[in-house]
């Protein structure tokens, strides 16, 4: 049994990423080389934005999160918003930029990409499940589909995987924040038919499993109100759930010379390459980092016996065909002028491989070529 979960766009932490992943869009928008690590925490009627900045660019942190918060209806009386940022330390940053163009990884760290062919996004079925239930429930909230509902949102899905290599979909849990007065009844069977039943039946599964929906009652109070949000608290949920492991370093509000994140995506990258490749039917990509070094300690790939070549094979292309240097990976996945704030929701893989380049197996061909001539 695997079960992974998601949350809407206005969960509190799901705020927090969003608010810091704009700081530093609007940062990087002005200034490239803008160096970010900014951290939110919302509570009650407060939020903070905290952190280290060092940038070029002039931006309003205050405004910048209210631009996030006015899209699901708060306004100037909702929040108190304080900024507090100071610069990068200038020991960190002379770790980071160094001669030649060369960066160095700004932190110590592991970090982990996972793909399989579970899906056609190469991400693990539960994963992407959940994000289509909270995504979905915003859209019908955003065209007026979904009476009486509020952004504040959860969703789990349960899977079984039985021995004949078959999937059988167990539970879907969904915890919707919703208006006052609302008929409970009407609401869930609007939750049921147009929401669980929509996505089950996208990925192939019938109507016949267990439906959980705000299982707990009430739901009227939701958002930093009802619960203190913070960045960096969805860990599992930003990446591929209980199917892989985590390095521990969140990814929101960081810019691309914090390995935390770049790292990450990097390390699916390869993954991904590896999976759409057909090499194997799931793989780990795991990649330790040392302050100041331009290039990893080491990378571990593990493909959990369902290999198709030789492991020998895969090390080999993991290590020819990739550039392992930090400044050249930010340049070829174009982490300079990435769009964060889209990755700050619904996880940060298996989205555009058109906007997103470490969704783009752009060696898939220099991989086989290599495959087809052993």
């Amino acid at each position: 049994m695997y079960t992974a979960e998601s949350v809407g766009s206005a969960h509190p932490d799901k705020l927090c990423d969003q608010i810091a992943d704009a700081i530093l869009d609007a940062c990087l928008k002005q200034d490239q080389n803008s160096r970010v690590a900014c951290e939110v925490m919302a509570c009650n009627h407060l939020i903070i934005i905290a952190g280290e900045i060092s940038t070029k660019a002039s931006v309003d942190y205050v405004g910048t999160a209210w631009k996030v918060l006015n899209q699901f209806g708060y306004d100037r009386s909702d929040f108190t918003i304080i900024a507090n940022i100071n610069q990068q330390s200038s020991e960190i940053a002379q770790s980071v930029d160094q001669k030649n163009h060369k960066i160095g990884a700004g932190d110590q760290g592991i970090t982990v990409g996972y793909a399989c062919d579970e899906t056609k996004n190469q991400m693990p079925l539960a994963v992407m499940m959940a994000h289509d239930l909270v995504r979905l429930a915003k859209e019908l909230i955003d065209n007026k589909t979904f009476n009486h509902a509020k952004y504040d949102m959860k969703a789990q899905v349960s899977l079984n995987y039985l021995d004949n290599n078959q999937v059988e979909l167990k539970t879907i849990l969904m915890s919707i924040q919703h208006e006052e007065n609302v008929d409970l009844s009407v609401f869930k069977l609007f939750v049921k038919k147009f929401i669980m039943d929509e996505v089950a039946t996208k990925y192939g599964f019938n109507k016949n499993y267990e439906a959980l929906i705000n299982p707990s009652g009430l739901f009227v109070s939701g958002g930093p109100t009802a619960d203190t949000g913070l960045t960096g608290r969805k860990l599992l949920v930003d990446s591929f759930g209980i199917y892989a492991h985590h390095g521990g370093g969140a990814y929101s509000g960081k810019d691309y010379t914090k390995v935390d994140r770049s790292g990450a995506y990097y390390a699916r990258w390869i993954a991904k390459h590896i999976v759409k490749a057909k090499l194997a039917s799931q793989c780990e990509v795991i990649i330790s980092w040392a302050i100041g070094l331009t290039k990893p300690l080491d990378i571990v790939v593990n493909c959990f016996n369902t290999h198709t070549v030789e492991l020998d094979l895969i090390n080999q292309i993991v290590k020819k065909i990739f550039n392992h240097d930090l400044a050249t990976i930010i340049e070829l996945l174009k982490l300079k002028t990435t769009n964060y704030s889209g990755l700050a929701v619904y996880g940060h893989f298996g989205k555009s491989e058109k906007q997103y380049r470490f969704e783009d197996t752009i060696y898939l061909d220099q991989i086989l070529k290599i495959v087809n001539k052993e």
